[in-house]
């Protein structure tokens, strides 16, 4: 299934039935009166987050929806049918845009929730709505009010608990990878990631989602590359997992490079909890991998961990610390947490066991 994250639709709800002219006409019934019935309602126009969804694909080949109109009311006080809704089907996660592009309608965050784009129109009288004292026998109805119609665009921002970022190859698929069961296209060229990834990570019997995003370079934000469109499916992760490739002549660089497109891209970005890591380790010899440790801490302000989806080292440790971060624990309740984890669960890996 190919990826598709924004689309622009036409939504158009169902106009209102009219009213009836009507008369009773039953043999010995002197005075019979009007009997009109009301239009029906028009059909409405729904967006619905679902779950199982993760592109909006589906909207590429079909961009024009439309409600069903109401049924004209008829004689004997009979009201007319409503017309039939339409409901769109999307992620959860997608938000609902004006045809200006800046208007958000609808933010759709929880499955199951709906939002009514376009309602339909109202039914219109029968002539028994006008009948008075002065009026018993009204020959007018009203017709049904039209319905409503727009261009809305469908946005797309994947909702994950961790966030993958770094330059192309800094080794964000092979972590995807190596940690879930998400199976994502690897290989040794820039930009091999075209489109984001979803997989859902387990540790100590936990298990939460990590987006991967296309790889940004200098210039993102001014369309450079792949540029910055896909930076929206981690404004809603909880932490980001800034990854330094081992194999960058220079890794402050490198890092400095990433927080400036963030940054530009949203400052809100730069404010997120950041773990950052020094991947690829088993690429360099020890001494090139101290060296470039020293530079990426004294850059970051932290401590880097060490990673090799290789040899797995440090992955259980990432994992960990990823979840501390989303659940908000703190290191003391973080090992409170995983004391218990282990006596429900068993012993956490190993280093050794996680290599076997």
């Amino acid at each position: 299934m190919k990826f598709l994250d924004k689309v622009k639709v036409y939504v158009r709800s169902g106009d209102g039935g009219a009213g009836a002219v009507s008369f009773r006409r039953e043999k010995f019934i002197e005075f019979g009166g009007p009997d009109g019935g009301d239009g029906g309602r028009g059909g409405d126009v729904f967006i619905e987050a679902v779950s199982g969804l993760n592109t909006l694909i589906d909207y590429r080949y079909q961009q024009h929806f439309r409600a069903k109109i109401g049924m004209h009311g008829m004689g004997r006080n009979r009201t007319g049918a409503k017309g039939d809704d339409v409901t769109l089907k999307v992620p959860v996660g997608t938000q609902v845009f004006a045809e200006d592009e800046e208007t958000l309608l609808a933010d759709l965050t929880d499955v199951g929730q709906v939002f009514r784009v376009a309602a339909g129109g109202n039914g219109g009288f029968g002539n028994w709505q006008f009948k008075s004292s002065v009026n018993q026998a009204p020959r007018r109805a009203n017709p049904g009010l039209e319905g409503e119609e727009l261009t809305i665009w469908l946005q797309l921002k994947l909702i994950a608990d961790a966030g993958l970022v770094g330059l192309p190859n800094a080794g964000k698929s092979t972590f995807l990878a190596s940690v879930t069961a998400a199976r994502p296209k690897i290989a040794d060229y820039p930009f091999t990631t075209l489109h984001p990834n979803l997989g859902v990570a387990s540790v100590d019997g936990h298990e939460f989602v990590i987006a991967d995003i296309p790889g940004l370079i200098e210039g993102a934000h001014e369309g450079v590359g792949i540029g910055d469109r896909f930076l929206g499916h981690v404004e809603r992760t909880r932490v980001l997992l800034h990854l330094v490739s081992a194999v960058e002549e220079d890794v402050a660089h490198a890092y400095t490079t990433v927080r400036r497109e963030l940054e530009l891209y949203d400052a809100g970005l730069i404010e997120k909890p950041e773990i950052v890591a020094l991947s690829q380790a088993d690429t360099v010899d020890d001494e090139t991998r101290r060296d470039k440790l020293d530079a990426l801490a004294e850059v970051a302000g932290t401590k880097p961990m060490v990673l090799s989806a290789v040899t797995r080292h440090g992955l259980p440790d990432a994992l960990r610390r990823l979840r501390r971060e989303i659940e908000g624990l703190s290191a003391d309740a973080a090992e409170e947490q995983e004391a218990s984890d282990a006596k429900r669960f068993g012993a956490a890996l190993s280093e050794e066991d996680w290599r076997r």
